[in-house]
């Protein structure tokens, strides 16, 4: 499953930046990193990160590892395509 987590940099971008040099992402075994986009409106305190992970409390242990520092949003997600699939497919039941 797909999810893209909205991270708001509580205090800047400095600190977050900072620990990432010296620890990474710290992320759990089974929870990939895809890609992230930072709002570039001067501030540069908004992430949004594409994250991939079969058990979704991978992202509750993650979250747990930097909640000193962002707060978080996480939204599933999945492809226009396959939205698009499941439509035409008609209602399940």
């Amino acid at each position: 499953m797909r999810y893209m987590v909205i991270e708001t940099f509580t205090h800047g971008p400095g600190p977050v930046y900072e620990r990432v040099a010296v620890s990474g992402r710290m992320l759990p075994n089974g929870l990939r990193y895809v890609d992230s986009w930072i709002a570039d409106d001067g501030h540069f305190d908004t992430c949004y990160q594409l994250m991939e992970a079969e058990d979704p409390a991978l992202l509750d242990t993650w979250i747990e590892r930097w909640r000193d520092l962002i707060a978080f949003q996480v939204v599933p997600v999945t492809t226009s395509a396959e939205v698009a699939r499941r439509i035409s497919s008609g209602p399940t039941r």
